[in-house]
């Protein structure tokens, strides 16, 4: 398996995440319910002291003193990507079956840091929950940073969870080692224009038939319904969705619907439209862009566009003006493919590029 390696892990000997274990560590713990801890995502806080999430993108931030920090959460959690101050970010393992701590800095010089952790899989299988942190005996969290004024909502399937992003090698399959969503499209997009995003994708997911099923559809098993819960494939809570209102919402559905050759066009625009409807009830005052690409290609490509296209305007002409559309070049593997065939990293930061330069116009976030 051919995969990226990840951009110096390690600063100066001050970052360590591979450090794992499961005895009693020295430090002092802080909470999950500390007020100065910040979470952007939906996460479920029904236990206070295990928040618990399932979607990529989800960030955990703090800033604290000391010189050292370690994190908690339930052992086989998954995958983070953690940055310390301004260094270099890396990955972070909770993928052993007792690992329930991890080093993520020692050494630091004495003063006052910033932690940026994001959830980077998918972990609806995994159900990972969030257990504190552990610092200095002598440190302390302070105020988080303050975040963007821009807020973004992406909603899509494997392609925006970061899919084989990892990967160069289109005929590797799926891995959590290679899924990382902090290297999607998305992610850049939201650092090139300094905006956070809530972010509610599952690979094979689509709007009115998820990948496989039949041509009717699969209504328990789509968007349209998951969109509603914080926590995609577990019911247990109904998002409020209250808790964050995007400017802009960015909804890159379709290729799981017109997979396999098995697909009716009319229910795949009666979705769309339902949809869209249904995302501008939770979110009146947001720009909604429906966004095509990157996977598809021929005939399924023209069917997408072109039904996203009618959606649009009789959206307008139904008087939301507030609807648009956006193109992604598709990929044709002249920068690689990821694993089975989806973006690699290289398409996926053209697909930023080109993301960045609509939004920047659309919103006027110069």
């Amino acid at each position: 398996m051919k995969r990226i390696t990840l951009l110096t892990l390690f600063v100066a000997l001050t970052l360590m995440a591979s450090a794992s274990t499961t005895l009693p560590v020295k430090g002092k713990v802080i909470n999950p319910t500390d007020k100065n801890i910040q979470y952007i995502g939906r996460i479920c806080f029904d236990n206070p002291m295990r928040p618990r999430f399932t979607l990529p993108g989800t960030q955990i931030n703090a800033r604290f003193t000391g010189t050292s920090l370690k994190i908690m959460a339930k052992p086989k959690s998954g995958y983070f990507m953690a940055q310390i101050d301004e260094a270099e970010p890396f990955k972070v393992a909770f993928m052993g079956e007792r690992d329930s701590v991890v080093t993520l800095a020692t050494a630091l010089p004495k003063g006052i840091h910033t932690i940026r952790l994001m959830y980077v899989i998918e972990g609806y299988d995994m159900k990972p929950d969030f257990r504190g942190f552990i610092l200095d005996n002598d440190g302390m969290l302070l105020e988080a940073p303050a975040l963007p004024e821009r807020q973004v909502e992406f909603i899509g399937n494997s392609i925006t969870c970061g899919y084989g992003v990892e990967s160069y090698n289109a005929n590797d399959h799926f891995e959590y080692e290679t899924e990382n969503h902090y290297m999607t499209y998305a992610q850049q997009t939201c650092r090139n224009l300094n905006a956070i995003a809530h972010v509610v994708a599952r690979s094979g997911i689509g709007v009115y038939r998820s990948y496989g099923g039949p041509k009717a559809g699969t209504p328990e098993n789509v968007m349209t319904t998951e969109y509603e819960y914080t926590n995609l494939y577990d019911r247990s809570e109904r998002w409020d969705f209250s808790r964050y209102q995007p400017q802009v919402v960015c909804i890159n559905l379709g290729t799981n619907d017109l997979s396999t050759n098995n697909y009716d066009v009319k229910l795949l625009k009666d979705a769309y439209k339902k949809f869209l409807k249904q995302v501008r009830q939770h979110n009146p005052k947001a720009k909604i862009v429906y966004l095509c690409g990157s996977m598809l290609n021929g005939k399924e490509l023209e069917i997408a566009k072109k039904t996203l296209n009618e959606v649009v305007e009789e959206a307008k002409k139904d008087g939301d003006q507030e609807v648009y559309r956006f193109d992604f070049t598709p990929h044709n593997g002249d920068i690689y493919y990821g694993a089975d065939w989806h973006p690699s990293f290289w398409q996926h930061q053209k697909m930023a590029g080109e993301l960045t330069a609509f939004l920047r116009a659309l919103m006027r976030w110069f």
